[in-house]
């Protein structure tokens, strides 16, 4: 058993990220090239923290299961978590959360991929020594996961850091000063 790699799970809160493309980034349904090459995720946390990582993928399919879109996911290495419940229920959310609380009992690191607070809690428990990460995008990301970032959860952007996108997205956000490119707005 001590000879086993450590493994980071990575918890993908597939419906916020959607929501934060479709309607904060763009304002419409995105195109196939606006959409995060999810594989490119694994790979990044893979190599960030050299280990093997474990996708798990949430979605909601109350009624319908999006095959085309589980077998892409299965392909490309994720497991995805298919969930129903009550038309007030946020499935994907109770899910997360209780897989974050059994999480707390494992000997691996966390990953989040998500811009919303109802994690605050649980991602606070993981703050044990264990690695913790928030993928998702920095402008939209709930405020109160500051203080978590202040106590060593690590904050990637999945645009700019896990370079997740075929195209640029129209984001605005604050750009350092080593990174600016005067190209980028002419």
């Amino acid at each position: 058993m001590g000879d086993s790699p450590r493994t980071t799970y990575v918890l993908v809160d597939g419906e916020n990220i959607d929501a934060t493309i479709g309607t904060s980034i763009l304002g419409r349904r995105p195109r196939p090239d606006e959409r995060p090459r999810w594989e490119r995720l694994l790979q990044f946390v893979q190599e960030r923290w050299g280990q093997p990582a474990t996708g798990l993928f949430f979605l909601a399919a109350h009624n319908d299961l999006p095959m085309p879109f589980v077998q892409a996911l299965l392909a490309i290495g994720y497991r995805p978590v298919a969930l129903s419940g009550g038309a007030e229920e946020k499935v994907v959310d109770i899910a997360i959360q209780r897989t974050l609380t059994a999480l707390r009992d494992r000997d691996a690191d966390v990953v989040l991929v998500s811009n919303d607070g109802d994690f605050i809690e649980e991602m606070r428990a993981l703050q044990d020594g264990r690695r913790l990460g928030i993928v998702g995008f920095v402008e939209f990301r709930n405020s109160r996961f500051s203080e978590l970032i202040e106590n060593g959860l690590q904050s990637f952007d999945l645009e700019h850091d896990v370079r997740a996108f075929n195209a640029r997205l129209p984001r605005v956000r604050i750009i350092p000063i080593d990174e600016f490119d005067p190209a980028d707005f002419l």
